[in-house]
C-alpha cells in the first residue's frame, strides 16, 4: 500500500513558467459549486461571501457557478435558492428530505458525493465553519481527493487548476495548495475572509432535484437537541464594523481595561492576539486571526500588536487599520493603513478621551448644527 499526497505544494504556473497537462478524463469534471449552509433554517453569511468568490473562478474558467442546498422540504430551502441565484448562482442543485432537517455526518455525506459523482464539479468550495469543516473532510475522503482548508485566497491556474493559499508553519508562512491528481479539488474558506458580493435582482433560474439514498436506519447519529452556544452573547468581532484589540505590547494582563475602554467609547467590539489566549489573559472567544477569528471592520485599531502573518491573514480585510506599536519595525506597519509608533499604554488613554469627547451627544449634536 502506498501512501499519497493528495494536496501537493507547487509554485503557481503563471510566475514558475510551470504548465502541465492534465490527464483526459478530467475533461469531464466542469463548473464551480458552492455548498450553501443551511442550518435550523437560516443560510450562513460564508456561503454568500463564496459565491462572490466562485464566480470569479467560473468567470475565469468559462464554466457556470452552481449552488449546493441540502435541507428538509419547506420554506428554508425555498429561500436558500431563491437567495444563491441573487448572489450569483447559474443553477442550484438540491437534495430535499427530512433526514436533512438538522446537520448529521452520515447524511450530507451522502448527499454531497451523490451528487459530485453523478454532476463531476471541477471546484467545490466550502465554508470552514463548524458545520462546513466536518462535512468538507468527510466528503473529500470518500470521494479520495484534496481538499485545502482554511483558505485566505484563491484563484486559478493557467491549466484551470485551483490556487487554494492559506498560512502554514503556525502561520508564519503563506502556502499556495495545488491538487494536481484528483478531481473535484475542494477548499474551505473562513467567514468574512471574502468580501461579501453585491446582491443583484434576478429570478430563480434552473434548479436540479436530487434524490437522497439513505435511510434513516443507515443513520448512526441521533439529534436530542440543542445546546445555546455560550460565546455568542459575549463576542459577535466578526461582523462588528469598529474592532479595538491588543497584543503583548499592553505588558501586563490588566492593560486590557485600556483596550476596552477604547472599545466602549467606540461603541465597537474588542479583541486581542493570540499570545494574550496563550497567556491566559483573554478567553479564546476574542482570539483575532488565523486560528480565532477573522473580521472585516470598517475600522480596525490595533494596540500592541506586532502583526504576525497569522494575525495578518484575519484583518486584512478591514477597510481601515490603525496600528499603535513602540516598535517601529513591527510586521503590522507593513499593512496597517495608518501607523503610529508610539507606547501603546501612554497613547490608549489620551485617544480614548479625545473619542469620548468627539463623539458625546453634546458634541454630536454642535457638529450635525
Amino acid at each position: 500500500m502506498s501512501t499519497v499526497n493528495r494536496e501537493t505544494p507547487r509554485p503557481a504556473a503563471g510566475r514558475a513558467g510551470i504548465k502541465k497537462e492534465l490527464p483526459d478524463h478530467f475533461k469531464d469534471y466542469r463548473h464551480v459549486w458552492v455548498f450553501i449552509e443551511l442550518e435550523r433554517g437560516q443560510v450562513h453569511s460564508v456561503s454568500f461571501e463564496l459565491l462572490g468568490e466562485g464566480r470569479k473562478l467560473a468567470d475565469k474558467l468559462e464554466v457556470q457557478l452552481a449552488g449546493v442546498v441540502l435541507g428538509p422540504p419547506g420554506e428554508a430551502i425555498g429561500n436558500a435558492i431563491a437567495e444563491a441565484f441573487v448572489y450569483g448562482a447559474d443553477l442550484v442543485y438540491i437534495v430535499e428530505a427530512p433526514l436533512l432537517a438538522d446537520y448529521r455526518n452520515e447524511p450530507f455525506t451522502k448527499a454531497m458525493t451523490d451528487l459530485v459523482a453523478t454532476h463531476k464539479p471541477e471546484i467545490l468550495l466550502l465554508g470552514a465553519t463548524t458545520l462546513g469543516r466536518d462535512l468538507a473532510g468527510s466528503v473529500a475522503t470518500t470521494l479520495q481527493t484534496g481538499l485545502t482548508a482554511d483558505c485566505t485566497e484563491l484563484d486559478v491556474d493557467t491549466d484551470g487548476s485551483l490556487a487554494a493559499t492559506r498560512p502554514t508553519f503556525g502561520g508564519s508562512l503563506l502556502c499556495t495548495i495545488y491538487t494536481l491528481n484528483y478531481r473535484p479539488q475542494m477548499a474551505t474558506v473562513r467567514p468574512r475572509v471574502m468580501p461579501m458580493p453585491q446582491r443583484a435582482d434576478k429570478p430563480v433560474g434552473r434548479v436540479i432535484q436530487h434524490k437522497l439514498s439513505i435511510t434513516e436506519d443507515e443513520i448512526v447519529t441521533k439529534v436530542l437537541g440543542f445546546l445555546p452556544d455560550s460565546q455568542s452573547a459575549t463576542a459577535n468581532l466578526a461582523y462588528a464594523d469598529v474592532v479595538v484589540a491588543g497584543g503583548l505590547g499592553l505588558g501586563a494582563a490588566e492593560n486590557l481595561q485600556l483596550v476596552k475602554n477604547l472599545a466602549r467609547a467606540l461603541g465597537a467590539e474588542y479583541g486581542c492576539s493570540r499570545p494574550m489566549v496563550q497567556k491566559g489573559w483573554v478567553s479564546a472567544d476574542r482570539q483575532i486571526g488565523q486560528t480565532g477569528k477573522t473580521i472585516r471592520p470598517k475600522l480596525y485599531i490595533a494596540a500592541g500588536i506586532s502583526g504576525a502573518i497569522q494575525h495578518r491573514v484575519g484583518v486584512e480585510g478591514a477597510d481601515l487599520i490603525v496600528a499603535i506599536n513602540a516598535d517601529p519595525n513591527a510586521p503590522i506597519f507593513d499593512f496597517a493603513h495608518l501607523g503610529i509608533v508610539t507606547d501603546a499604554i501612554r497613547f490608549l488613554p489620551a485617544l480614548t478621551e479625545a473619542f469620548t469627547r468627539r463623539l458625546s451627544p453634546h458634541n454630536r449634536d454642535k457638529l450635525a448644527s
